[in-house]
């Protein structure tokens, strides 16, 4: 087969953007991506150049729809903002995601887990952390050269590359973020923009009552 006829043949392939699995098992777990999903995305808001998605396919290699996997959470950095229906690296300058999260459910395997650990490695992420918020263990691993590397102590943890710490302290997760503000779950966000409100309505009030301020 020629040069010509193989690349008509890769672009003949379809890459789905589903793989039928249902994108978290629990409530627990759903929350957990979105709070991390959500977090990184507004701590790089102001970045045009990072993507950050939760349970998007990535397929590293082009020609093969079949070598595919769904991080539960990952941030691309060099990459614009924007919709995709699966990350495609061969159309993304073949930049891999560089940091990876997964949040296990109960249901999880640990031979599902150490799959996922060698597809990483020999694909290019750089930082991959995982989460068991049922029994409160956090374990990451960071590359080294060719191979992912265990790192020994997570509490307390700095990413090298998003620069968010994981911080153990209270018995569960806490991700902080380089301001060290924690991520935080759109209820708890809410929640804070609610409470500023009111804060804002009495501060009004009291300035009314000083008669600084004319009712509108």
């Amino acid at each position: 087969m020629s040069t010509t006829e193989a690349r008509r043949a890769q672009s003949q392939i379809e890459y789905p953007d589903s793989d039928g699995q249902p994108m978290a098992d629990n409530t627990v777990q759903f929350r957990w991506i979105q709070t991390l999903q959500g977090g990184l995305d507004a701590m790089f808001r102001r970045d045009p150049e990072v993507f950050v998605a939760g349970d998007l396919l990535w397929y590293p290699v082009e020609g093969n729809n079949r070598l595919r996997t769904a991080p539960d959470v990952m941030v691309v950095l060099g990459r614009p903002k924007g919709d995709r229906g699966s990350y495609r690296q061969w159309e993304e300058g073949g930049i891999a995601p560089q940091v990876t999260f997964e949040i296990l459910s109960p249901g999880n395997r640990a031979a599902d887990r150490l799959e996922k650990l060698r597809f990483y490695e020999r694909y290019g992420v750089e930082e991959f952390y995982v989460y068991d918020p049922h029994a409160a263990h956090l374990e990451g691993w960071i590359r080294r050269g060719e191979h992912l590397e265990r790192i020994p102590q997570m509490d307390g943890w700095v990413s090298p590359r998003l620069g968010i710490r994981f911080d153990m302290s209270l018995g569960e997760l806490q991700v902080l973020g380089p301001d060290g503000d924690p991520l935080i779950s759109y209820i708890e966000m809410a929640e804070l923009r609610h409470q500023e409100r009111r804060r804002v309505e009495r501060l009004r009030a009291q300035i009314r009552a000083l008669g600084l301020e004319p009712d509108v």
